[in-house]
C-alpha cells in the first residue's frame, strides 16, 4: 500500500487500552526486526511521541509529538528506527498500531521515557516496570 508518499505493507495490528496518565514507551524493535508503525486512536486521546535513533542522522536524540483522538481522526506514521511512546490524555483511550514487520521478543526493546528531555506533562505518571527498566538514550548503543 502506498499513502501520501508512504510505503507500508502492513504485517501486524495491536492496540492497547490505558488510562489517564499512563505512558507508554519507548518502543522498538532491533534489526533486522525493525518495522515501521502507524499509530492512531479510536477512543479519547494521547500526546504521541517519536523518537530517531538513527545514529547518522542530524537528528538523532530529537523527537516529534501530536496528539491523536478519536476526535481529530490522526495517524502518525513512525519509519524503522525510531523508537514510539505515548502518554494517556484522558480517561481511557483505545490506541491502534498497524506494523510493517512481524513481532519478535528477543528484538522488542526500549529507551527509558524520561531520558531523552520530552515534558511528559505529568508529575506522576503510570509507568510500567518493564518500560522502568529500559536503559537512557545515553547509555543505548544505537544499531541504527
Amino acid at each position: 500500500m502506498q499513502l501520501a508518499g508512504i510505503d507500508f505493507d502492513m504485517k501486524e495490528s495491536f492496540y492497547s487500552v490505558s488510562h489517564k496518565d499512563v505512558i507508554r514507551g519507548m518502543h522498538f524493535h532491533h534489526p533486522p526486526y525493525e518495522h515501521d508503525k502507524i499509530v492512531f486512536c479510536t477512543q479519547g486521546s494521547i500526546l504521541d511521541v517519536a523518537l530517531d535513533l538513527r545514529k547518522d542522522a542530524n537528528t538523532y536524540g530529537k523527537y516529534v509529538s501530536t496528539e491523536l483522538s478519536a476526535e481529530n481522526n490522526k495517524a502518525l506514521f513512525i519509519p524503522k528506527g525510531f523508537a514510539h511512546g505515548f502518554i494517556t490524555l484522558s480517561d481511557d483511550a483505545c490506541t491502534f498500531y498497524f506494523v510493517s514487520g512481524e513481532y519478535n521478543q528477543q528484538a522488542d526493546d526500549g529507551i527509558r521515557f524520561d531520558s531523552f528531555g520530552f515534558d511528559w506533562g505529568v508529575n506522576n505518571p503510570i509507568v510500567s516496570t518493564r518500560d522502568l527498566a529500559f536503559q537512557t538514550l545515553s547509555e543505548f548503543n544505537s544499531p541504527f
